[in-house]
């Protein structure tokens, strides 16, 4: 959430930083904002409440004004959206300027002792706190110089933010610092990029610095990239990495969302994911952060899966997995509670977070707790060097490439496809599955992204056809079981996410036991009913629901015949084994949800209230 843009050189700063917070524009945000250095080391600033093509109308005059400057695209944490809420923010005598990803918790108290020293305040955000007590360093001592009174200000804080400060009085300087929210810097020849990811300067260089936690670096022309410890002021030496992600890969290729185009990339990441790992003629599955560590999850008293969201649907599909296959007791938590309630952990359980972003608040905050108390920490997420990246003991990168849209489909069903390759991998070394169940079980898995494919081509129309009739729906209810239940989970959120449309997903044996009372003609249920499973007990649940006069879209296998004559709406998907029917039937629901949204006229890609990577409790 919140995107940071901020650029140094020779190039106009305003194109650069314009064009950046569109590439941010999938982080989720309401609204956006610029700062420029002029030619007479003045500051320009430009916000508003809305969209970055709102900045651009009210901004268009600073277009090749300055060679510095800063831009941010703000999701409402302290104060409603508005024009005075917006970043940046500017110190009492003008002269400080800032922008800011996350949130001050002391900054209630900083307020206060600021305005008792004279400081007044036109904003509610913590923001302005935080600008104005930098400049309340810059005046306690001549000698302090701009640097060392943004260091100061952030030893008084506490919280989470990635910032990024411009002084009036030290031209052609930039100060960045990080504790808790990413923050990239772009190197280039004879010019600096700043951004909350690598995507607004992608095409211009392919170096770049990722600021590590309680760091802060002072940036500039003259003097380059400055890091240094926030606490107390050692110098550290960066370490500069070489960008993988290609311009191709954060735009549309024709589609006419991200969400679609990662949809239909699906194929493809799930082979990437698997590639290298999975090697069916060997009869292998090769992970090293498995291997290496195998004794741990050997020895495990437990394993306890932690995310949020639809990374939390992920875990539980991956607790059936592991106790099926490997035999090993799962507890799957949400982040969030997680660290609050006071967890029984040991060094002998294994936690494995699960993250998209890598860089989920949430589940940073439960793994720091799951460390301290001695567990080996594993990780599964999809951005390279990421924060939980950085903080696990091991772990898996799924491959999945940038996912823009905020709604998750491709970093989804690479997920599952980790937790697959972990289990089977487990079961295999713990001696629960067979030679034989093991080589037909990955010939399946290694056969998920053709069947994906078949999906994609069989109903992608299907669903649009679909999707018409329930546009005016304002309720549905998803059910599966089994394996199936997850998905039907992450099915009623994809829905709910980008429709706005409310939905709930079930155990369909959970159905009588209150969700029933709900189903009449008007009320749509999406049923996954494969045939593997628990076929016969959800044909009954069909029956139950057909007999109130509910609305069926079933999600069955080819050639199905008592479900798919009871159903309203059919969508045939291939058949595989269950423990892989999640990948498979996931895709439909996504392109149901997709459809839906498309026809209500919402922002599929940039869903109202949500953010791509919540960086903040």
């Amino acid at each position: 959430m919140c995107g940071i843009v901020g650029y140094t050189g020779f190039q106009d700063a305003y194109d650069i930083v314009i064009n950046g917070l569109r590439r941010l524009e999938y982080r989720g945000y309401d609204s956006a904002g610029i700062v420029l250095e002029n030619e007479t080391n003045s500051f320009s600033v430009e916000k508003t409440k809305g969209k970055v093509d709102d900045l651009v109308n009210i901004a268009s005059n600073l277009k090749g004004t300055a060679k510095i400057g800063m831009g941010h695209t703000r999701w409402a944490t302290h104060g409603v959206p508005s024009d005075r809420n917006s970043h940046p923010h500017v110190s009492n005598n003008g002269k400080v300027a800032i922008v800011h990803n996350g949130i001050i918790e002391n900054y209630d108290t900083i307020k206060t002792m600021l305005t008792e020293k004279g400081f007044s305040f036109k904003s509610e955000t913590d923001t302005e706190v935080l600008v104005n007590l930098i400049q309340y360093f810059t005046d306690l001592n001549s000698e302090t110089d701009f640097p060392t009174a943004v260091r100061y200000a952030l030893n008084e804080v506490y919280g989470a933010y990635a910032i990024t400060v411009m002084h009036e009085d030290y031209p052609g300087i930039l100060v960045v610092a990080r504790l808790g929210s990413p923050l990239a810097i772009g190197i280039g020849e004879k010019e600096y990029f700043i951004a909350s990811d690598a995507s607004p300067f992608v095409e211009f260089t392919k170096e770049a610095i990722y600021l590590e936690e309680g760091h802060m670096a002072t940036i500039s022309l003259e003097g380059g990239v400055d890091i240094r410890t926030i606490t107390d002021n050692s110098k550290i030496i960066p370490e500069i990495q070489e960008l993988k992600l290609s311009l191709e890969q954060i735009e549309k290729g024709g589609y006419e969302h991200f969400m679609l185009k990662e949809i239909f990339e699906q194929p493809k990441s799930i082979h990437d994911t698997m590639r290298g790992r999975l090697i069916v003629n060997e009869g292998v599955i090769k992970m090293a952060g498995i291997w290496d560590h195998i004794e741990k999850f050997k020895n495990a008293n437990r394993i306890i899966i932690i995310a949020c969201g639809t990374s939390w649907h992920a875990g539980l599909i991956g607790e059936y997995l592991i106790e099926e296959f490997a035999r090993i007791p799962v507890e799957v938590e949400y982040a969030s509670e997680f660290r609050y309630r006071n967890p029984i952990i040991t060094d002998k359980d294994v936690v494995i977070a699960i993250s998209q972003s890598g860089e989920t608040a949430d589940t940073m905050a439960a793994l720091k707790l799951a460390k301290e108390k001695g567990a080996f920490i594993y990780g599964i997420c999809n951005v390279v060097d990421s924060s939980i990246a950085r903080i696990t003991d091991a772990g898996s990168y799924t491959h999945a490439g940038p996912e823009i849209g905020v709604a998750s489909t491709k970093a989804f069903t690479a997920q599952l496809t980790i937790l697959s390759l972990i289990a089977l991998k487990l079961g295999k070394h713990n001696g629960n599955l067979g030679n034989a169940e093991f080589m037909s079980l990955i010939s399946e898995l290694d056969a998920i992204p053709k069947k994906i494919e078949e999906v994609l081509e069989a109903t992608h129309e299907l669903t649009q056809h679909i999707a018409k009739d329930f546009i005016q729906a304002t309720n549905f209810l998803y059910l599966g079981r089994g394996y199936n239940y997850p998905a039907a989970l992450e099915g009623a959120l994809k829905l709910k996410e980008i429709s706005y449309i409310h939905a709930e997903g079930y155990p369909a044996a959970e159905m009588k036991h209150g969700p029933i009372a709900l189903i009449d003609e008007n009320m749509p249920i999406v049923i996954i009913a494969p045939k593997k499973g628990h076929y016969d007990k959800i044909v009954s649940n069909v029956q139950e629901i057909k007999a109130r006069k509910g609305k069926v879209v079933a999600v069955v296998n080819k050639g199905d015949k008592q479900v798919s004559e009871m159903a309203d709406y059919v969508i045939e998907i291939p058949e595989t084994s269950e423990c892989f029917s999640p990948i498979v039937a996931s895709v439909p629901l996504q392109l149901l949800a997709y459809y839906i949204a498309v026809y209500r006229g919402a922002n599929v890609d940039q869903p109202r209230n949500l953010a791509k990577s919540v960086t903040v409790e």
